[in-house]
């Protein structure tokens, strides 16, 4: 197993926001963390990246416990992060971007399945064509691009994606998808949150259903959907 987070709490003050979290992600799995806001799925993927430290529990990367590590030695174990905010820098380009992504500042020039620029731009073609263009200067779809580029540069085994295709519009939405699962064709892990159900069901291997802090349903999509209370219950307004 990639990725095995066991009896995971993480507390915000007083509020309990996650209870005996437990999930795992299996090497070139697409995994679907799914629920309403407000439930703790955002709070899972950073409780797992350090960037909230939880209170008990084990996260097992590659059969290490990395619970509570720092975020920079979670990334220097593998694991890539796309915020859902992205949070790249807008007063630099696209380039510049990209290259804060590479660890230690340097590309391993002997591995052939190395994440470099130009592996990035022929999965990301729009990129390409703004290479020289400040991050502020992007479209929305195109900005998500470059926080799952520059998450890629860092050459991750797993990445973690928050919300991909929030505020895109309908035809860029599909294209974000289409790109994630090309990601994890080429061997990238995923576990990603995601608010559309139609995408995540057509990406996902396994799906997480969070309710109120905890785990709701763990399953493959057509077990859930088998099962439309569960949805109706968890996912339905």
């Amino acid at each position: 197993m990639l990725l095995e987070v066991k009896n995971l709490n993480t507390y915000y003050g007083e509020s309990h926001v996650l209870q005996d979290m437990a999930l795992s992600v299996d090497e070139g799995e697409l995994v679907a963390l799914l629920g309403r806001n407000g439930m703790g799925k955002s709070t899972a993927l950073k409780s797992i990246m350090g960037l909230v430290k939880p209170k008990s529990g084990t996260v097992r990367f590659k059969d290490k416990d990395i619970a509570g590590y720092p975020p920079y030695k979670v990334a220097r174990a593998g694991i890539g992060y796309v915020p859902e905010e992205r949070r790249i820098f807008p007063n630099l380009p696209v380039l510049d971007n990209l290259a804060i992504g590479i660890k230690g500042g340097k590309i391993d020039a002997g591995n052939p399945d190395a994440w470099t620029v130009d592996r990035v731009f022929k999965h990301f073609p729009a990129l390409k064509a703004r290479s020289g263009q400040k991050g502020s200067h992007l479209s929305g779809g195109e900005q998500q691009m470059l926080a799952i580029g520059r998450s890629l540069m860092g050459n991750p085994e797993l990445i973690m994606v928050d919300e991909p295709t929030e505020g895109l519009a309908p035809f860029l939405v599909m294209e974000v998808r289409d790109m994630l699962k090309d990601i994890n064709k080429v061997g990238v892990s995923i576990l990603f949150v995601e608010h559309n159900l139609k995408v995540a069901m057509s990406l996902a291997h396994r799906l997480y259903l969070m309710g109120k802090a905890c785990l709701a349903f763990t399953g493959t999509v057509e077990e859930l959907d088998a099962q439309p209370e569960i949805r109706a219950k968890y996912l339905e307004v």
